[in-house]
């Protein structure tokens, strides 16, 4: 068997053919699709802020909006990118929460849009100022700051990258019987991890 078609055998081929090959996905692993941010990001249009599985916080994307516009006035994909920044990667909000919240509270009066080189940048109107420096108080982003949080955060990238190029290696120089080694290592590493969850 081919070390293309060894590739694809295993489950997570899709990101291969979205452009990740056996490098990894932008904010890989904490990035888009990895659960804080990106398709299914945490929060959403005027969200409160709930509780996911194991009761972890999620966190509020109208409070962050908010939050950063007491700094100054921004484009959605810059607030995009500051709380991507300010996470270590952690918490990337996807546009499809972001811009939709961003609308809401044009609509409640709450920010003002002006155009800025055909893209709308962001202002707290003086309406919103009281709800945007409460939220500013204890900002969204912060929970993710902790020294802890942080370095787990390098664990898991320096982990990752360790597998990935040891699969390389096997899918490269293995046989076809330990490339079947390999994706049984894998398979159980998978129900593994997410048995820790399940606990």
């Amino acid at each position: 068997m081919g070390f293309r078609h060894f590739h694809e055998a295993h489950e997570g081929h899709e990101t291969r053919r979205r452009g990740g090959g056996f490098g990894f996905p932008p904010g890989f692993p904490f990035g888009p699709g990895f659960g804080f941010g990106g398709r299914g990001g945490f929060g959403g249009p005027g969200h409160p802020g709930h509780r996911g599985r194991g009761g972890a916080r999620r966190p509020n994307v109208r409070a962050a909006v908010l939050a950063l516009l007491v700094e100054r006035p921004m484009h959605g994909y810059e607030m995009i990118q500051e709380l991507d920044t300010r996470t270590n990667g952690i918490w990337r909000p996807s546009p499809g929460s972001v811009y939709p919240t961003l609308q809401l509270l044009e609509d409640e009066g709450l920010i003002a849009a002006e155009t800025d080189g055909g893209r709308k940048r962001f202002a707290l109107t003086d309406a919103g100022r009281a709800e945007a420096e409460t939220a500013a108080q204890t900002p969204p982003w912060q929970q993710f700051g902790g020294d802890e949080t942080m370095s787990q955060v390098q664990d898991f990238r320096d982990a990752a990258v360790g597998i990935m190029d040891a699969l390389r290696q096997v899918g490269f120089n293995g046989t076809p019987e330990q490339r079947q080694q390999a994706l049984d290592v894998l398979g159980e590493t998978k129900r593994k991890l997410y048995a820790i969850l399940a606990e």
